[in-house]
């Protein structure tokens, strides 16, 4: 059975922890696995699409693709026939007739679960309007390079809890067995069905799920804290009355000093990237002694690679 990633619950907790395992023994050993090399190792080249910009992701897939011995074919938007002359599904009858895995940073959810439905090779979710599985397993990894074992840690988010980054820590969090607290405005909170699904995997692994609108009760001897942009990819053209108003609305959901001075002495600080000083994260703190912003974004090569290799072994 070909197995993808799509959302961060496509893998179990035994599964999560294998990746995060791998992760780390490909970052203290590189080149230990060549995947896409070797004798009998079958295509080498991965299509990696872009619909949307990026950096972090871009760079580490690229990289990583050719750690592990491979090619990477990258095509950004409007330079396939993919979602205007061609369908999702006759796409991937294609690619997966060529490639050995497809990474794509898209829009819709749904595009990407009629790529894996498609396809016999791995579809991997490099990001889309409603989950950004991959940076979650980044942001793991780092916490476990801070902390040591997830289990039992808290966990708080602050600022646009209705993104794709907000799910995914629930997700990934409670997978984990963590305690995750996402805080933001009202009407900026998880969707249900979000919520829903992170305490139903909650429930087997002993983490736990908060959602409020009070920043100070999700900080309260917090771990990790970790924060995005209030400004998520497709909101750049809002006009400036609309930005100021928002940025008004999450001011108190910044991570600056005081929001830290609630969390744990020892807490490490997250963020994604790319990120805006001054609005949802101080200078002092993403520059500070308790970030782990710039581990969290090299370990993004070092998550993905493992993510490929444990796909690939199992599909």
């Amino acid at each position: 059975m070909t197995r993808h990633f799509l959302v961060d619950t496509d893998l179990s907790p035994a599964e999560q922890a294998e990746v995060l395992d791998l992760a780390l023994e490909l970052k203290n050993s590189p080149y230990s696995r060549g995947t896409y090399s070797g004798e009998g190792a079958g295509r080498k080249t991965v299509a990696v699409i872009f619909d949307k910009t990026s950096t972090r992701t871009r760079v580490s897939f690229a990289t990583g693709i050719a750690d592990l011995g491979g090619v990477p074919l990258i095509m950004g938007a409007g330079e396939s026939q993919l979602g205007h002359k061609e369908s999702v599904t006759d796409t991937a009858m294609v690619l997966e007739r060529m490639v050995a895995t497809i990474v794509w940073r898209t829009y819709a959810q749904a595009d990407l679960e009629e790529m894996a439905a498609s396809s016999t090779v791995p579809v991997i979710n490099a990001l889309s309007d409603d989950y950004h599985p991959c940076q979650l397993l980044a942001d793991l990894m780092t916490i476990r390079e801070h902390k040591g074992e997830l289990k039992g840690l808290t966990m708080t988010y602050l600022g646009d809890a209705a993104n794709n980054m907000a799910n995914s820590y629930l997700l990934a969090g409670v997978t984990a067995g963590m305690h995750v607290r996402i805080a933001g405005p009202e009407g900026y909170l998880p969707e249900p069905r979000i919520v829903d699904a992170a305490k139903e995997r909650a429930a087997g692994t002993g983490g736990s799920v908060l959602i409020t609108t009070d920043p100070a009760e999700a900080l309260q001897g917090a771990d990790v804290v970790a924060t995005d942009t209030w400004v998520s990819m497709g909101q750049e053209i809002e006009d400036q009355e609309v930005k100021s108003a928002r940025f008004a609305l999450f001011r108190s959901y910044a991570v600056d000093s005081a929001a830290m001075a609630r969390a744990a002495p020892d807490a490490v600080v997250l963020h994604c990237l790319p990120a805006y000083r001054g609005y949802e994260i101080a200078a002092d703190v993403i520059d500070g002694p308790q970030s782990a912003v710039w581990d969290e974004a090299e370990n993004r090569l070092h998550a993905q690679k493992a993510l490929m290799v444990w796909l690939m072994e199992r599909s």
